[in-house]
């Protein structure tokens, strides 16, 4: 599959990288704390640069916003560093129940980083705030939230809950697609509803877990023909997986919307 020769290529890169790294003596927590960093300034950047305007506008002048373009560049070394600090701590025989706290807490900051400095652009965006797209930032970060939590909280119960599309590798990939598409818009409308599918997922998942696990024989058989059409729930290196792949991208590349605040026109403020 291509989403599997991707990652591969991506997997062999990244070793190579982390072989460097450890002839150097870096040691993992400190890129850890380096891709933190990085993306605490591209948050700075998103609330100095977001821009409303939707991709691949033809308007003379309407040019990339050069905040929003370095945003996107130290999202790429963030998302580089966040590949590395494992490669590097399971290649180098250094990992450690504090390196894993460590990078998982930095994650989560990294999530409120991003949406944070998108909600404070709109919050400030002339002429007047966009109540509309303040308040999709602030449910694309509690979808990040929830989807981090219910998979913390679940592993106590069950042995795992890694199900979902969006994981931390699809969230980071639509971030970098939009911002490189200057289509903030679309990545927000986005990633403020389909999200919320995986933390249904995780949560219903948990469920079903624990149940059979006091009773085997609960466990409900699973509608095989209604799984084959959930082409969203393929495992990656699937046809289904590469399908729902290129048609979150086509979205974030394509999807014309525009930075109305309808919430404010419903509010009539």
């Amino acid at each position: 599959m291509i989403g599997r020769a991707i990652g591969s290529g991506f997997a062999a890169a990244r070793d190579f990288l982390a072989r460097g790294l450890l002839r150097l003596g870096v040691p993992p927590n400190a890129i850890t704390l380096l891709g933190g960093a990085l993306t605490g300034g591209a948050g700075v950047c998103f609330a100095l640069g977001a821009s409303g305007r939707f991709a691949w506008s033809l308007r003379p002048g309407a040019g990339p916003s050069a905040f929003l373009l370095l945003a996107g560049g130290l999202l790429l070394l963030s998302a580089a560093c966040d590949m590395l600090d494992g490669a590097v701590a399971r290649l180098g025989g250094r990992k450690t129940e504090f390196g894993g706290f460590l990078d998982s807490t930095l994650d989560r900051f990294s999530d409120f980083a991003v949406y944070a400095g998108l909600a404070l652009y709109y919050a400030w965006a002339p002429p007047r705030a966009n109540l509309t797209f303040l308040l999709l930032a602030m449910l694309a970060f509690f979808n990040a939230f929830l989807i981090s939590y219910t998979k913390a909280r679940a592993e106590d119960f069950i042995e795992s809950c890694r199900v979902g599309f969006w994981q931390r590798g699809e969230r980071t990939a639509a971030v970098l697609i939009a911002t490189f598409a200057h289509n903030i818009p679309a990545l927000l409308v986005q990633q403020a509803f389909l999200p919320a599918l995986t933390v249904w997922r995780r949560v219903s998942h948990t469920r079903g877990e624990i149940r059979a696990k006091a009773d085997p024989a609960a466990r409900q058989a699973k509608n095989r023909t209604l799984g084959a059409l959930q082409i969203w729930r393929h495992p990656k290196g699937t046809l289904g997986y590469d399908v729902t792949v290129a048609a979150n991208i086509a979205w974030l590349i394509f999807a014309p919307i525009p930075a109305t605040d309808v919430l404010r026109r419903w509010l009539g403020a």
